[in-house]
């Protein structure tokens, strides 16, 4: 020590302060090792873990676990991993001492994590199917052929006056020709009930009764107290249920190119090939493994560049099935605690489960071809995130953050997690009532520039609750949704109401939903249904600002309820008008609405938003909004000029009469290339004649929000008619050049 402080001491002139302080300090300090490179690989074993002698991924987990000092590197080689049960990880697989663990991929590797089996051996059938024998112990669910999911055998729509539910069951095996399957009890019904999805299979038929599975039925219909008061309107035996969409999984209705049926005794699938398929060339897949990654009670682990793929979820093909209650999460349990706040709901399973996680970071993954969800965190997973990532092809939601407990202890409480820059497409494909990204009772969320298309129902949903005293007083503040590009959410063919691009529910004090772009939310509908920014329930303290929002079924934006208090809307941009917010202190402030062309400063805040940017879809100059309407009559107050006024929930109604109609003048002869037609829900237009001086079409059917007719047409006026005896009822009409 003397020596080196006799070297410091003759060279202090030329030191400053800091590096001689920092010199004194290095004879007790001891240089960090380098990172630990370990390596796996889909046929690795054994524990060496190097380059040349890879482990599996469970023997990189268990060699990593003797490392200490140093960030630990895991590179898996490319391929498809093939696993029996999730790789876990669990507090033991954590970065020590501020050092990380990470997995991902190996320079210019894809390496996936499966849970899928092969089904092969395939023997054509002289109908043009195929059959196989499904492997011991795999009950296939999904099936996919050379990558592409097939289709569940379905028949059509069977409306209540045939199928008609009630709390024990439902009638119509006869009408459906239930009664004269081979095997019914293989098959399941398929409902929806405005943002409910329920599949139940079939139990049992006598006569032309059908009963169904338990508990999966019961937790359906109403009556159990689990789901309160207020969502028994929304049961399989509530006025509102209209029919079963579809049964499915029955050999009778095997009749579509890529559709398969699982026979449960005979233990085979038979599947009809689209056009070019060849059941002795293709892969034919099904998810087996339920989980594929569970990170439990872990910290400071990074996962990067690795994909997960095949992952099942086996409920549904229980008897607990599919008892929908909203935005994916079911009912389960013959019995339970009575909450109308849905504490109890279950989540569906997920490729990714992280729970209890603290600096986790799953980031450049791909999910696809799954049977369930792609990643959930949950359990008081805090200061975590999932970017870059890609969400492909699921059958149900793609992100769950959080959980349903409003206010939950310490050590359970979601805190600062990150949902940014992801691409999810056609999620919930199988269970239509799941959402893109779904949050329950977080704190400090961000959720960020991902791009969300062609999803069935919500795109973002944020907090829980609903009308309940829960939602009032929760753990929920302080959300920030932005920059989001979420585009053919709430598709009409899905038939699932009552949702928006954006949904919240409970008060969440300095939540700011801000700088998304939404475009296409419910378009096409039939009813007044799927909103832009959707402040539904208990939804207060929220600001929604800077947002542009375009061609929405319904609202743009939707505050209905008096009890959600205090939202802001101000400074965003849309082409058609809403309502004044319900609830105290609920203000709208400097928005632009019933825009027929977007202005520069929109068009930039749409093109920034989701995981890369992307194209805008610019408005179309309306030339009705500037024509006189006149119609054959007025129902109360419902004056022609409602269809002009670029608000799409103000109507305009004819009396019922013969020859009913609703013009407009364009003030002079226009060159018209297409025109739309907004429905009124209440009394729909339908079966009508769209007449130019040049011209008329027909339009068979309801009119949608909107009906959208392509012309070529020089005309003055454009005229609604209704042959026959009936109304025109309407809530717009655009013209565009």
């Amino acid at each position: 020590m003397n020596h080196r402080m006799n070297v410091i001491r003759k060279t202090a002139a030329a030191v400053s302060a800091a590096a001689l302080a920092a010199l004194v300090a290095a004879p007790t300090a001891q240089a960090a090792p380098g990172a630990r490179t370990l390596y796996a690989a889909p046929d690795g074993h054994g524990t060496t873990c190097t380059v040349a002698r890879p482990c599996s991924p469970e023997g990189a987990r268990d060699r990593a676990r003797t490392e200490t000092g140093r960030d630990i590197r895991i590179l898996l080689k490319g391929g498809t991993y093939h696993l029996d049960a999730p790789l876990r990880l669990g507090a033991e697989d954590s970065g020590a001492d501020g050092h990380t663990v990470t997995w991902t991929a190996a320079p210019g590797a894809r390496p996936i994590l499966s849970g899928g089996r092969v089904i092969s051996g395939w023997t054509q059938n002289a109908d043009g199917t195929w059959t196989a024998d499904a492997p011991a112990g795999v009950t296939p669910r999904q099936l996919f052929v050379d990558g592409r999911r097939a289709v569940r055998a379905r028949g059509e729509a069977c409306a209540a006056s045939v199928c008609d539910a009630t709390k024990t069951g439902m009638s119509g095996a006869k009408a459906t020709g239930i009664a004269d399957w081979q095997r019914p009890t293989d098959a399941a019904a398929v409902i929806r009930v405005r943002w409910r999805n329920y599949h139940c299979r079939i139990a049992g038929v006598s006569g032309d009764l059908l009963t169904f599975d338990q508990p999966c039925w019961t937790n359906s219909a109403s009556g159990t107290n689990r789901t309160g008061p207020a969502w028994d309107t929304t049961t399989v035996d509530s006025t509102r249920y209209s029919g079963v969409a579809f049964f499915e999984n029955a050999p009778e209705l095997l009749d579509q190119p890529g559709e398969f049926v699982w026979n449960s005794e005979a233990r085979t699938v038979t599947y009809l090939p689209r056009k070019g398929e060849n059941m002795n060339r293709a892969q034919a897949l099904t998810p087996h493994t339920e989980q594929l990654l569970v990170i439990d009670g872990a910290h400071d682990v990074v996962v990067s560049g690795i994909g997960f793929a095949y992952a099942a979820y086996r409920r549904p093909d229980t008897e607990e099935g599919y008892a929908g209650m909203q935005a994916g999460l079911t009912l389960t349990g013959a019995t339970g605690p009575v909450d109308h706040a849905g504490r109890f709901y279950t989540k569906p399973s997920a490729a990714v489960t992280v729970r209890g996680g603290l600096h986790i970071s799953i980031e450049n993954a791909r999910f696809s071809h799954l049977g369930g969800a792609g990643a959930i965190l949950e359990a008081g997973t805090k200061d975590s995130s999932l970017t870059r990532s890609t969400f492909t092809d699921l059958s149900s939601g793609a992100v769950y953050v959080g959980d349903t407990e409003p206010k939950p202890d310490a050590s359970l409480a979601g805190e600062r997690n990150t949902i940014a820059y992801n691409t999810i497409t056609r999620s919930g494909v199988e269970y239509t009532d799941s959402v893109g990204i779904w949050a329950g009772y977080e704190a400090e969320l961000t959720v960020d520039h991902n791009s969300i298309d062609h999803l069935p129902y919500s795109g973002i949903s944020v907090g829980w609750g609903w009308n309940q005293p829960e939602a009032q007083q929760s753990v929920l503040r302080d959300n920030k949704v932005t920059g989001n590009r979420i585009t053919n959410v709430m598709e009409v063919a899905q038939q699932q109401h009552d949702g928006g691009a954006i949904y919240t529910q409970g008060a969440q004090p300095g939540t700011v939903l801000s700088g998304n772009y939404i475009n296409r939310s419910a378009f096409g509908n039939t009813e007044r249904d799927g909103n832009g920014i959707y402040l539904d329930e208990q939804s207060s303290h929220i600001t929604v600002e800077h947002n542009v929002i375009t061609r929405i079924g319904y609202k743009w934006v939707s505050n209905w309820a008096d009890y959600g208090i205090q939202n802001t809307a101000r400074a965003n941009w849309t082409d058609t008008a809403a309502p004044a917010l319900a609830g105290t202190g609920s203000v709208m402030t400097d928005n632009r609405t019933g825009l027929d062309r977007l202005p520069a400063e929109a068009l930039a805040v749409a093109a920034r938003a989701g995981a890369h940017g992307g194209p805008v879809e610019q408005l179309r100059t309306d030339l009705a909004r500037t024509g006189t309407a006149t119609q054959s009559s007025t129902e109360g107050t419902a004056g022609a000029g409602l269809a002009l006024d670029a608000d799409t929930n103000t109507d305009t109604r004819t009396l019922s009469e013969a020859g009913a109609w609703w013009q407009v003048d364009l003030g002079g002869t226009k060159h018209i290339r297409q025109v739309e037609i907004w429905n009124n829900s209440s009394t729909t237009t339908a079966d009508f004649d769209v007449i130019t001086e040049d011209g008329t079409v027909h339009v068979s059917g309801k009119a949608l929000r909107p009906t959208v007719l392509d012309l070529d047409s020089r005309t003055r006026t454009v005229k609604i008619v209704v042959p026959g005896t009936g109304r025109v009822s309407l809530s717009q009409v655009l013209i565009h050049p």
